[in-house]
């Protein structure tokens, strides 16, 4: 192996670019020559490759986003076009791509393995914290700071005004981020896709810390954990209890900025894995961790596995907000 590619592709995650400097100045190291892909499987079916060296990747460890961009490509969803990919890396004389992003890009990787025989090997960059094999993402610990220090922020008016705060993480389909944030900021009630609940049961729980003495309560929402959205739970629950409760949407604020300390070194780490994966004939694969350890799971027991969040953890949050 001579020349090995790195792309970023679905959703933006702080801890990304640290991740594309790993596996530059790793392959570098190891005597191999590195191209970027400029937007995902997008730049790889219109050929858009730059040459990398470990000066182009300079201070970027700092950077939140991608140096790299990211976007979605339908054309790449058919096999007509992952064959077309596929050809532009041969024409470039890349024997190896390293794909970080989250399922969807898994998706795509395998794809290339098992129709094209593409080497690829998958790195973990998502806030969500959903994929099989690893048992962090990178950027979910830096999402999870962003929202907490918000939350932080509202409980202050929420005690000052003593009211109800519906707060809407990021999560469409998956809790991480809510339980995640909803235990540090100490909410009252954090309501989970994995956990369905009803407005009744949200509106008792506020209902019984409020007969205990508090008088404001936060509610963590992940987005997709509510048919209609938080504003439609919080209305729901307004209805029932009788009490005001605001709503705020944190959004994209939880994929942008500075990737944290952790966020920094696992994106580090798994971006070397990958390296290290590829130098050692092992495509197909996902590098993730594990136990604190660098872990190697094939690409086909992860894609459209989904990991379920901690249930204990969510008992303990039930316990600590009374």
């Amino acid at each position: 192996m001579k020349r090995i590619a790195v792309l970023t592709s679905g959703g933006d995650a702080p801890g990304m670019n640290a991740a594309i400097r790993a596996v530059v100045r790793s392959a570098f190291a190891s005597g191999l020559e590195v191209f970027g892909v400029r937007r995902g499987y997008l730049g790889l079916l219109e050929g858009d490759f730059l040459s990398l060296g470990p000066r182009d990747v300079a201070n970027i460890l700092q950077r939140g986003g991608t140096i790299l961009l990211t976007a979605r490509s339908q054309e790449f969803l058919t096999e007509e076009g992952r064959a077309k990919a596929a050809s532009h890396l041969r024409e470039a004389r890349i024997d190896g791509l390293v794909a970080i992003g989250g399922d969807g890009t898994y998706r795509g990787a395998l794809a290339l393995v098992e129709e094209q025989g593409i080497p690829v090997v998958g790195v973990p960059g998502t806030i969500d914290n959903d994929l099989w094999g690893t048992d962090f993402t990178i950027g979910f610990d830096t999402a999870v700071n962003t929202a907490l220090g918000a939350i932080d922020r509202i409980r202050d008016t929420a005690a000052s005004h003593e009211r109800v705060f519906f707060i809407e993480v990021m999560g469409r389909q998956t809790g991480f981020i809510a339980l995640e944030v909803g235990v540090a900021g100490g909410a009252e009630v954090i309501v989970l896709p994995e956990v369905p609940t009803t407005p009744e049961a949200c509106a008792q729980v506020i209902l019984d810390s409020a007969s205990k003495g508090k008088r404001s309560s936060i509610v963590v929402v992940a987005e997709g954990a509510y048919p209609g959205g938080t504003s439609a739970l919080a209305e729901a629950v307004r209805r029932v209890g009788g009490f005001d409760g605001r709503v705020t949407v944190l959004g994209h604020i939880q994929r942008g900025g500075s990737p944290t300390a952790r966020d920094r070194v696992l994106a580090s780490r798994l971006g070397a894995g990958a390296v290290e994966a590829l130098t050692g004939g092992r495509g197909g694969v996902a590098v993730g961790v594990i136990a604190g350890e660098i872990a190697e799971v094939p690409l086909k027991e992860v894609v459209g596995r989904r990991k379920d969040i901690h249930r204990r953890l969510v008992e303990l949050a039930r316990i600590l907000s009374i």
